[in-house]
């Protein structure tokens, strides 16, 4: 059995990532599965345009099930959000065991912008890089040596970075899977508003900055420079660890 999960936070790039898992054809795989143990049964609010699946489990115990029964199948990728188990999985250590895992983590600066483009209600801890900082020592402090991976060098070389995270999880090296078509994944559907940019750009675009993502977040003021101030520290730690580790590569 085997299953490898992607922790990230939201506007990281990480739905990239997973375009590109999903292309790969070798696995199956699955888009946050646990954002409906979340947001239908601990969050303070409903995610905007989120329309759930009847089909899909709603809570967390059941979304574990049905990992380890596709897993029975075959191996199994997904993304998702730290934030979303931060009060689960550290504490399931079975299910924690079976998964391989990896991070992906952006400039919070980025992501605020980004995020509030589209949801400019979200919460600080929505803005989940605290919590990927918290599930990362959680692991490491039960024996785990996981990969960090900065959005930035995904972007800028996502040949080399895909190849490295499938050399540190045991996957083949397959670019031919860095180029995607435009057709909606099924379980995108619950939250495809959020995702027509990956779907149209059909590759891992690379950065198109124009000014200071932080003079910008300070220009909108609260709370966005509260955010900023509260995960920029997570954020430096997680890429500290990135950085040692791409001298690896």
């Amino acid at each position: 059995m085997k299953i490898f999960a992607l922790w990230c936070h939201p506007r990281s790039v990480s739905t990239a990532f997973e375009r590109v898992m999903r292309e790969r054809g070798d696995l199956d795989v699955l888009h946050e599965p646990f954002m409906y143990d979340y947001y239908l049964n601990r969050a303070p609010r409903r995610f905007p345009d989120f329309r759930p699946d009847p089909d899909h489990p709603a809570d967390y115990a059941g979304t574990r099930q049905m990992i380890l029964r596709r897993a029975e199948g075959g191996p199994v990728f997904f993304k998702d959000m730290a934030y979303y188990v931060l009060d689960t999985l550290p504490d399931d250590a079975e299910f924690r065991d079976a998964i391989t895992h990896a991070f992906l983590v952006r400039h919070p600066a980025e992501s605020i912008l980004s995020y509030a483009r589209k949801d400019p209600g979200f919460a600080s801890v929505e803005l989940g890089i605290e919590a990927e900082w918290v599930l990362y020592q959680t692991l490491r402090e039960a024996g785990y040596a996981p990969l960090v991976i900065l959005s930035d060098d995904l972007r800028r070389d996502p040949e080399a970075v895909m190849r490295a995270y499938g050399a540190h999880v045991g996957l083949r090296n397959r670019p031919e899977a860095l180029s995607w078509d435009r057709q909606v994944p099924s379980d995108w559907e619950a939250v495809q508003a959020w995702h027509g940019e990956v779907l149209a750009s059909g590759q891992i675009r690379p950065p198109e900055r124009e000014g200071d993502p932080v003079a910008e977040v300070a220009a909108l003021g609260a709370p966005y420079t509260d955010y900023l101030d509260h995960h920029l520290t997570f954020y430096e730690m997680l890429r500290d660890v990135a950085e040692a580790q791409r001298r690896d590569f």
